[in-house]
C-alpha cells in the first residue's frame, strides 16, 4: 500500500503551527487542533486520549493547541491512520508498533512505516481472558470448543488473539463460536451467555472487565504454558506479567499471563514544535495525568520514555525528555 503524502489540512484542521516570535511575553502559537486516535470508549486507550487532551486543552494558552480524543477500532487501525496522515497521534499496543515500523505481520503488505515515531509509553496491558464462572474456563487451553469473542478486526486485541491462536495451533473453527465484537459490547454478550469468554488486552482495573465480574460472576483465566513462554521468549515486545489480585470481586489472587505496553505514537511528518508542546503539556502535569485513571497511578517518566518503544523517538519528544534529564 503506497503511503499518502503528508497532509497538514488533515492533521491540523484549524491552522498550521505558526512561527513563534519572542516579544518579551510567554510565546503562544497560532490555534491548531490535533486528534489522538484511541480505541473503544469502554477501553483504557480512550481514557489515555481523554486524559492527554484534557491536559493539552487546559494548557492551551501556553502553546495554542487544542486536542480531541477520537474513538477508533484500535491499535492496527490507529497505526494505519497515522501512516496515512489522517490523525496526528494515536495509542497503540507495543507489539503492533513494532510490526508497523518493521513492516511485519499484519503490516507486511503495507511495508515498513519509516515515518512512524514513538512519543512515550503508558500502562502495561496484560492479555486477559475473562470467562463466565459456569463455563469451566480457568486456563487459556480451556477456550477450545467454547464460545469466545476474539475481538473486532482492526483492534490490537484481535491482532494479539490471532498471534495466540497461531501459537496454540488454533483457528476460528477451534471454537464453537468465534465472535468479533468490539470491546464496548463484549461484557454484555458474556452476561447474556452469547459468549462464554472474552479476550481483552487492556490495562487494569478496567470498567468492562469489572462489569462482567459484577453482573455475571466472571473470573480471570490463567494464560501460561509452553506455547506462551515460547511466544514471549521469541518476541521482545512481550513479557510475562499478571492481572493483579484484588482488583475484581471474587478474583483475589494474581493471575499469570503475558502482556504488552500501551504506547503513544505519531509521524515524522508532524512538526517537532507540535510534538514538543504535546509532550510537555502531559509530562509537566504527570501527577494530574496519573490521577485520571487507576491504570496510570504508577507511571514513571524514566520508564515511559524507554519501555515498549520500537519506533525512533520523535525529535520533539526527545528534545523535551533531554531537557528533563530522562534521556
Amino acid at each position: 500500500m503506497a503511503q499518502r503524502p503528508y497532509s497538514p489540512r488533515l492533521l491540523f484542521p484549524l491552522a498550521a503551527l505558526a512561527a513563534v516570535v519572542s516579544l518579551g511575553e510567554p510565546t503562544v502559537a497560532a490555534e491548531e487542533t490535533v486528534t489522538i486516535g484511541t480505541g473503544s470508549r469502554a477501553g483504557v486507550y480512550f481514557q489515555v486520549g481523554r486524559a492527554a487532551c484534557r491536559l493539552i486543552n487546559q494548557t492551551q494558552d501556553e502553546h495554542g493547541i487544542t486536542c480531541a480524543a477520537e474513538p477508533t477500532a484500535g491499535s492496527i487501525a490507529n497505526l494505519e491512520a497515522v501512516r496515512k496522515g489522517n490523525i496526528a497521534f494515536a495509542v497503540a499496543q507495543s507489539d503492533w508498533q513494532f510490526h508497523a515500523v518493521n513492516g511485519t505481520s499484519r503490516f507486511a503488505e503495507a511495508k515498513a512505516d519509516s515515518d512512524l515515531r514513538a512519543v512515550f509509553s503508558v500502562h502495561g496491558e496484560p492479555f486477559t481472558v475473562v470467562a463466565r464462572r459456569d463455563s469451566g474456563i480457568r486456563h487459556l487451553r480451556d477456550l477450545a470448543g467454547k464460545r469466545v469473542n476474539i475481538g473486532n478486526p482492526g483492534s490490537g486485541q484481535r491482532g494479539t488473539m490471532e498471534v495466540v491462536m497461531k501459537a496454540m495451533n488454533w483457528s476460528k473453527t477451534s471454537f464453537s463460536l468465534a465472535e468479533e465484537l468490539p470491546a464496548s459490547q463484549q461484557s454484555l454478550a458474556l452476561c447474556h451467555d452469547r459468549i462464554q469468554a472474552m479476550i481483552y488486552t487492556v490495562g487494569h482495573p478496567n470498567d468492562s472487565v469489572a462489569q462482567a465480574v459484577r453482573l455475571c460472576d466472571a473470573v480471570i483465566a490463567e494464560v501460561s504454558g509452553q506455547q506462551i513462554q515460547k511466544l514471549v521468549d521469541e518476541n521482545p515486545y512481550y513479557a510475562m506479567t499478571a492481572v493483579p489480585g484484588g482488583l475484581y470481586a471474587g478474583n483475589t489472587n494474581d493471575v499469570a499471563t503475558f502482556g504488552v505496553k500501551a504506547t503513544v505514537v505519531t509521524s515524522a511528518q508532524v512538526p517537532a514544535e507540535t510534538v514538543y508542546a504535546v509532550t510537555k503539556a502531559i509530562f509537566d502535569n504527570l501527577e494530574r495525568f496519573r490521577a485520571m485513571h487507576p491504570a496510570f497511578a504508577r507511571l514513571q517518566p524514566e520508564v515511559m520514555v524507554r519501555d515498549g518503544l520500537s519506533a525512533p523517538l520523535h525529535e520533539g519528544a526527545a528534545r523535551y525528555f533531554k531537557e528533563r534529564g530522562w534521556l
